[in-house]
């Protein structure tokens, strides 16, 4: 039985054979289909378009101007107000709203005067009463002096006695110091009277300087005082006012930099509303203290023109310029000659031997184009000839690229 079944495990050479075959050809499709896949694979990669970054082709503007350093800041004016009341009142008229232009002088609010007024009919009526009594002492006066008068011929002609003399002399002296009193008495009064009417003054809030209304902080019915009640139902404004005129930039410049800055220099204002719109500007001082927190100064620059779109707490981005008399100097020897069209960065133009070429982007493709390069700016290149302003350029891609390549634009 063992011998028997050692010989069933036999493999006969035609089965060996035909197993040899069957290998062959399993490796021989698996081969196959490898190199199909990778073909596929680069077929697939050598069809689709490369990725590049561009760049905008800047204009060349003014060549002289060197930006120095950069900084950023915030529009403020300098004549900028919150409108308070001098007293504590109820508010019984508010004549603005948001937006408004004002006067100075003209009416904003008014509050509840009825007590006030009250008070200056008390001090009028004082002031009335004591002019009476003038009058009254000076009818008295007169009487005084006829009777003085009398007494004295009558002393004189020894008919009347000294002592009488002295009384009538007494009571005209004793009459002009009561009318004296009484003026002095009205001028109390008067001075009453002007208070008084003070308070009824202050019920009345008017605009300090011709401005726009930016915040209405009261409304009637509520309660304003010049100090916090510290109860959260009292308020302490009544309208902010912003002096259009007097809108200025401020921004903080680090203290490593600062002595770049100097009163008077050329500064381009970029307000982030506008990102496309420069207002030429200037300094107009340096505050002369540093903040130890942040290491930066302040810098206040004007706007050279103002205009309504410029507007308070806006964002600005500020470029100081400065000039350099050799560079100055060259830039007029130049100026007979050609002048930079256009101002790209120096990875978008690529060197072939001793020319110089970029590749533009259009219609999702490139162009090749020969340009011509003059002076560094930084971290770009002037271009004396081949592209525009405006134009899109390769700014990094492959190193093999070719002109009328497909390329897709990097987001």
């Amino acid at each position: 039985m063992p011998a028997a079944d050692l010989a069933s495990l036999k493999i006969h050479d035609s089965a060996r054979s035909r197993g040899s075959a069957g290998r062959f050809f399993g490796y021989f499709a698996a081969t196959i289909g490898l190199l199909l896949l990778i073909g596929g694979g680069l077929f697939a990669l050598r069809n689709r378009a490369p990725v590049v970054e561009v760049a905008t082709a800047q204009a060349a503007g003014d060549p002289t101007q060197q930006t120095l350093l950069n900084a950023s800041g915030y529009v403020t004016p300098r004549r900028r107000a919150t409108v308070a009341a001098k007293i504590t009142g109820r508010v019984t008229g508010v004549f603005f709203d948001e937006g408004n232009h004002v006067k100075e002088g003209q009416l904003l609010a008014a509050l509840d005067d009825s007590d006030a007024k009250r008070a200056l009919d008390a001090a009028v009526a004082d002031r009335d009463s004591a002019k009476a009594a003038i009058q009254d002492y000076e009818v008295q006066l007169r009487y005084a002096e006829i009777q003085l008068h009398r007494s004295k011929e009558l002393t004189a002609a020894k008919v009347s006695s000294q002592d009488q003399l002295d009384n009538a002399m007494t009571a005209a002296d004793s009459l002009r110091a009561k009318i004296a009193l009484a003026k002095q008495q009205v001028s109390a009064s008067e001075a009453r009277t002007r208070e008084a009417q003070q308070s009824v003054d202050n019920c009345t809030i008017r605009a300090p300087f011709a401005g726009i209304i930016v915040s209405k902080d009261a409304q009637v019915g509520e309660m304003v005082s010049p100090v916090s009640a510290g109860g959260g139902f009292t308020r302490t404004g009544i309208a902010t006012i912003v002096d259009m005129n007097s809108n200025e930039v401020e921004v903080d410049v680090n203290e490593a930099y600062i002595a770049r800055v100097q009163p008077g220099q050329r500064v381009d204002s970029v307000l982030d509303a506008y990102p496309d719109w420069k207002i030429p500007s200037h300094v107009r001082t340096v505050i002369p203290t540093a903040d130890r927190q942040k290491a930066t100064v302040k810098v206040r620059i004007s706007f050279d023109k103002l205009d309504p779109r410029i507007l308070p707490d806006m964002g600005v981005k500020v470029s100081f310029y400065g000039e350099d008399e050799e560079k100055k100097r060259a830039e007029k020897k130049k100026e007979e000659g050609p002048k930079p069209v256009a101002i790209v960065p120096k990875s978008a133009v690529r060197s072939s031997g001793d020319s110089s070429y970029v590749f533009l982007v259009k219609n999702g493709k490139v162009e090749r184009r020969g340009v011509k390069v003059g002076n560094d700016r930084g971290s770009d290149v002037e271009i004396m000839a081949g592209v525009n302003s405006g134009d899109s350029l390769v700014a990094r891609g492959p190193e093999n690229l070719q002109d009328g390549d497909a390329v897709r634009v990097s987001r």
